[in-house]
């Protein structure tokens, strides 16, 4: 546990069933006209949550100019198209609904509609001119309706470079939402296989920050509830989607989640996964990171197994007595079990077109564009060492 560290949390959180209605009276809504950022599948327009949106903006005195580009993997042109739309509209502030790319991307729109140039002028990795946003950037509004990226309770968003295949996550004091609302009956509506995909997102976001060298009191407390809640009630959402119990413990894990990522850190274990979708964009983020889970998280048990034995504990693990080496394993075993119980089991890299042969490319690329991260992990990795591991993943 590291004892020397920076607390800050400047985001003001709603939580709670029925939450979303206080949109259209809260007093900390921070402007009066809104660029409202959503997907391109059409899901908040079919489930009714934009006109919802739209309406409570207009009951509390705001006008919404919509944006609905966003794709599941974002992409800079969509950051900029955003901004240009949020300052031809002089938009006042940026409304993210929907999942972590939407929030993400509104995140990245807020900074450029104050900002000139490009948005990989500011991105601190990779080919990025690491730049200072010097303008601020709008005040951002997070309307989450997936358990997944906990963006809503952090400032980092991630974004791809798609004739480079860069995809990198960034973000600073600016993109912290001022305001987010956690409704948990807005995910209700999520499919199983959508709903597995951003539990383990969540959970991994958790187990790499209580890893990470630079965890701290707080985000290993917050880290070891939320896997504890998700791997009781992850598997129940997959099964039963209308379980409002388990969709607001998963919630709260999420949310539980995106602050440990504002306290501590994620590890490698997303570098890795984000070279793989910046070159197939049709992994979603947390399909990738279970693909990789076992193999990254064994690689690291074997090598250090330290911290391991809380994450079995947390999981369920009856591990009093047993050596550390045996504790790590258990909560392997414990992971291969919740990947089984979501049915992602049988999921394989293959299955997406990914061929051996890109394996050390996606290694490479890991460390060129997320390579803070590999400082972070409590083992020291080279790019031999991923390939490796994208290896033993790809069976």
């Amino acid at each position: 546990m590291n004892l020397d560290f920076n607390l800050y949390m400047p985001t003001r959180i709603l939580f709670g069933c029925g939450k979303l209605n206080e949109l259209g009276a809260t007093p900390f809504l921070p402007g009066k006209k809104a660029l409202v950022v959503i997907g391109a599948s059409g899901a908040m327009r079919k489930h009714g949550y934009l006109d919802r949106v739209v309406a409570l903006l207009k009951n509390n005195g705001a006008t919404a100019v919509v944006y609905d580009k966003i794709q599941p993997n974002p992409v800079s042109e969509h950051v900029e198209e955003g901004a240009r739309i949020a300052k031809d509209n002089k938009c006042d502030f940026v409304l993210g609904l929907g999942g972590g790319s939407t929030i993400d991307s509104a995140k990245s729109i807020a900074v450029m509609a104050k900002n000139p140039g490009k948005y990989w002028d500011y991105i601190l990795a990779g080919s990025g001119k690491g730049k200072t946003p010097t303008q601020g950037a709008l005040p951002i509004v997070a309307i989450p309706t997936t358990a997944g990226t906990g963006t809503e309770a952090d400032p980092w968003t991630v974004v791809t470079k798609s004739d480079t295949n860069e995809k990198i996550g960034w973000g600073n004091a600016l993109t912290f939402p001022k305001l987010s609302i956690v409704d948990p009956e807005l995910m209700v509506s999520v499919p199983p296989e959508q709903t597995a995909y951003t539990g383990m997102d969540a959970f991994f976001h958790s187990v790499e920050s209580y890893l990470a060298t630079c965890s701290q009191p707080a985000s290993d407390h917050l880290a070891l509830e939320a896997v504890r809640l998700i791997t009781e009630y992850l598997p129940i959402a997959v099964k039963d989607g209308g379980n409002i119990e388990a969709r607001t413990k998963l919630a709260w894990a999420n949310t539980e989640a995106g602050i440990c990522e504002s306290l501590s850190c994620c590890i490698s274990h997303h570098s890795m996964e984000h070279a793989v979708s910046a070159y197939f964009p049709s992994v979603a983020h947390g399909a990738g990171l279970t693909m990789l889970s076992v193999a990254y998280f064994s690689y690291l048990a074997e090598r250090n197994p330290n911290r391991f034995g809380d994450l079995a504990r947390a999981m369920g693990q009856k591990i009093d007595g047993l050596p550390q080496e045996e504790q790590a394993m258990a909560f392997i075993k414990a992971l291969k079990e919740l990947i089984r119980k979501i049915g992602l089991k049988e999921q394989k890299l293959s299955d997406f077109g990914i061929q051996r042969q890109d394996l050390r490319k996606f290694a490479e690329n890991a460390f060129h564009t997320m390579g803070k991260l590999f400082e972070l992990t409590p083992v020291k990795l080279t790019v031999d060492d991923a390939t490796a591991i994208y290896e033993r993943a790809y069976g």
